[in-house]
């Protein structure tokens, strides 16, 4: 338990010295490619969802407020797939076969990837889990969210909303 306290306090530290050099609301997503987490030689390209709203989410499994969130992210896929919202949940795990017995217990309706080399996360500095990153059209993210309290979900299902409509 003091070990997760230490981990959360340092963490938390981290995101507050480290904000000045994540990506930046109104700033393009960085180029990144990730493998599909159901089928490890399919290479996702982050760029290949341009014209669609993504809800971009960077979890683990250790992860509790992950696990909770991916409920929400299954009623998002069900409410607002076909109106073009494209939700892809990029694992940071070190170990693959983590993120599948996350999965095994907390199961997933939408884009699942795995982010081997970290390359992805880096290019967006994530320094929270989850991350969420709501991503318009043109590609240019227009909403950061880090963690994840059901409180807040009325905030990013207005942007979306709002970015579906653009």
């Amino acid at each position: 338990m003091m070990k997760c306290i230490a981990l959360v306090i340092s963490c938390s530290f981290i995101l507050i010295a480290n904000r000045a050099i994540a990506v930046e609301e109104n700033e393009r997503m960085p180029v990144c490619d990730v493998i599909a987490l159901e089928d490890e030689k399919i290479q996702l390209k982050l760029q290949q969802f341009i014209g669609q709203v993504i809800y971009l989410d960077f979890w683990a499994s250790w992860c509790v407020p992950c696990a909770k969130s991916f409920p929400y992210m299954n009623y998002l896929e069900k409410a607002f797939n076909k109106q073009g919202l494209k939700i892809i949940a990029i694992n940071l795990d070190e170990d693959i076969n983590d993120a599948h017995e996350f999965l095994v217990k907390v199961p997933a309706k939408f884009t699942l990837a795995f982010d081997s080399k970290q390359q992805c996360a880096k290019a967006f500095n994530v320094q929270a889990m989850p991350s969420t990153y709501i991503i318009d059209k043109q590609g240019v993210v227009r909403h950061i969210h880090l963690g994840f309290r059901d409180g807040e979900t009325d905030k990013l299902q207005m942007v979306i909303e709002q970015l579906l409509a653009e």
